[in-house]
């Protein structure tokens, strides 16, 4: 059987320019790098008056067995195309730590990809380095300004602006900077967070253009001084600076599957620790192009769906018209209990025990007001009464079940789900609204959604984090929602809790004010906003070839 990379290479693909034009793209908006990617400026296309509708794909926990939730994404976007549905796929850009740490690339999978695959998994337009970049350069301001005298009186113990770096480091996670003495500047502790998760990722992806942008980049707080005021990017003149880096990166990129069809991928930010979405300009010039917009949130739906809606979509007032929720029966049959090593092996007492996971999630969409229709995506092991399992404990929630085989298929096999999607937007049947209000308390906000979404029976915060977000409201943040950092793998903070547990408690161990990116972060049980490598990392498994052709990225 062909790998990803083996199918990616074997596909022609279509220059650029022509993808913009089949997606009424002037050429005067389009910027090329290469042959087969180019940046967009949106100022510079043209107002169709359309207003696509906006449908999410989110998933089920995570497993080992895979699920397929970009796979899908992609697939759908084919098929609503084939079906004659002017349609737009908005995706997030890789991250280099899960490529070379688990996945080894996160551009879909067999006949669902964007290409080119390579490329997109490492270095893509170099977004990801002007984000990396401008992060880095306001640590280096922070730490220059207290050389020279710290004329803002920042106190150097209450600095929280951390450095970043697109890898999966454990080692930089607690850092000491400033030793070696004078000529090096002040002693201080310090720590590194992947790239994902800086507060720049998240600005660029939720800012409307540029001048918004480089605004909330001047909001960003990087610490305090004695008397508990804040100190800001602005003050250190560090924000038109860090605009200037971010300028190309701000600007969406355009692609193609391997069936023709566009797709935006911009921004990369990680759904366990950051709010896991694509880039707000994207979608909305997806929507001005398409008469469907095709997103993915990351993770499960308890993460990036949840943000989806809560953050994303409040703070840009998007309104989505569907939901997608994706499973696979192997990755049900995980959440039942079957070591990985059995699940070719037909177990329908275990699906009985899994589903209780999926159908959670689609309870949860609900809540949003989204109609749902689940994606399941087919294996060659399972069997008509393991499938007969999920259909009858989702019959209860009006939820249809499709069968899909776009990973082997292409568009040909996410046919249905298209047509599924299509009358779900047709009946036009949300009533989509965020599931608490701005006005709650920050506390409240996080105990809204452990929950309601995660049926947690409280949330545990510690008196100085109780204390920390009393001090954010009164410095007049307590509007903003809340972005929880916890376990992807589980409804709980415990990764090992699988299936629907309820009855927890959701402990939140830290909250991080992102006053330019405009939310609250609370991080909860064991997550880490700086990852580490596994024992065996896909690293190990990429190199080149004799003819100099990248092996290894799946």
């Amino acid at each position: 059987m062909a790998t990803d990379l083996e199918i990616a290479r074997a596909a022609t693909l279509q220059p650029i320019l022509r993808i913009a034009e089949r997606a009424g793209i002037p050429e005067a908006a389009v910027e090329p790098h290469g042959r087969f990617k180019a940046k967009l400026d949106p100022g510079r296309i043209p107002d169709s008056g359309r207003t696509g509708a906006l449908v999410l794909v989110t998933g089920i926990n995570p497993t080992a067995a895979g699920e397929g939730k970009t796979t899908t994404t992609i697939g759908l976007g084919d098929a609503l195309n084939a079906l004659g549905t002017r349609t737009m796929i908005c995706l997030r850009e890789p991250s280099l730590g899960p490529c070379f740490g688990v996945k080894g690339g996160a551009t879909g999978g067999g006949r669902a990809q964007v290409a080119p695959m390579e490329d997109i998994n490492l270095h893509f337009t170099g977004d990801f380095h002007a984000i990396t970049s401008a992060n880095n350069l306001l640590s280096a301001m922070v730490d220059n300004h207290l050389h020279w005298g710290n004329a803002l009186g920042l106190d150097q113990r209450r600095i929280t602006w951390r450095r970043a770096i697109d890898m999966n480091d454990r080692a930089l996670r607690d850092v000491l900077v400033g030793l070696g003495g004078m000529p090096n500047g002040l002693p201080r502790e310090d720590g590194f967070d992947i790239t994902v998760a800086s507060e720049v990722m998240a600005i660029l992806c939720l800012s409307n253009d540029l001048a918004d942008l480089q605004a909330r980049l001047g909001r960003i707080i990087v610490g305090q001084r004695r008397d508990g005021t804040s100190v800001t990017a602005a003050e250190l003149k560090a924000h038109g600076a860090m605009a200037a880096l971010l300028r190309e990166a701000m600007f969406p990129n355009l692609v193609q599957t391997l069936e023709g069809s566009p797709a935006l991928v911009h921004g990369g930010p990680f759904a366990n620790i950051a709010h896991g979405c694509n880039s707000v300009a994207a979608t909305r010039l997806g929507l001005r192009l398409a008469d469907v917009v095709v997103t993915e949130a990351g993770f499960g739906a308890d993460l990036g769906g949840e943000k989806f809606c809560d953050i994303k979509c409040r703070l840009a007032g998007l309104s989505p018209e569907a939901c997608v929720v994706v499973a696979t029966v192997r990755a049900l049959k995980l959440n039942g209990g079957v070591a990985r090593g059995e699940l070719d092996r037909e177990d329908v007492a275990a699906v009985k025990r899994g589903v209780v996971n999926v159908v959670r999630h689609v309870e949860n969409m609900r809540l949003f007001g989204l109609p749902v229709v689940v994606a399941l995506n087919r294996f060659t092991s399972d069997t008509e009464a393991e499938i007969a399992v999920v259909r009858e404990a989702l019959a209860p929630l009006g939820a249809e079940v499709v069968l899909c085989t776009h990973w082997a298929d292409g568009a040909a096999g996410a046919m249905e789900l298209g047509r599924a999607v299509r009358r779900l937007i047709e009946d036009g049947t949300a009533r989509f609204a965020p599931i608490y209000e701005d006005s709650l308390p920050l506390e409240e906000k996080i105990r809204t959604i452990a929950r309601r979404i995660y049926r947690a029976a409280d949330i545990a915060v510690p008196p100085s984090v109780h204390s920390r977000l009393k001090r954010f409201e009164e410095a007049g943040f307590g509007q903003v929602p809340v972005c929880i950092a916890k376990t992807q793998y589980s409804f709980s903070a415990d990764p090992a809790a699988l299936g629907a547990p309820t009855g927890h408690v959701l402990p939140v161990r830290e909250v991080r004010l992102a006053a330019g990116a405009g939310f609250v972060v609370a991080i909860c049980g064991d997550v880490m906003t700086m990852p580490g490598l596994p024992r065996s990392p896909a690293a190990e498994r990429i190199g080149l070839d004799a003819e100099g052709n990248i092996e290894g990225l799946f």
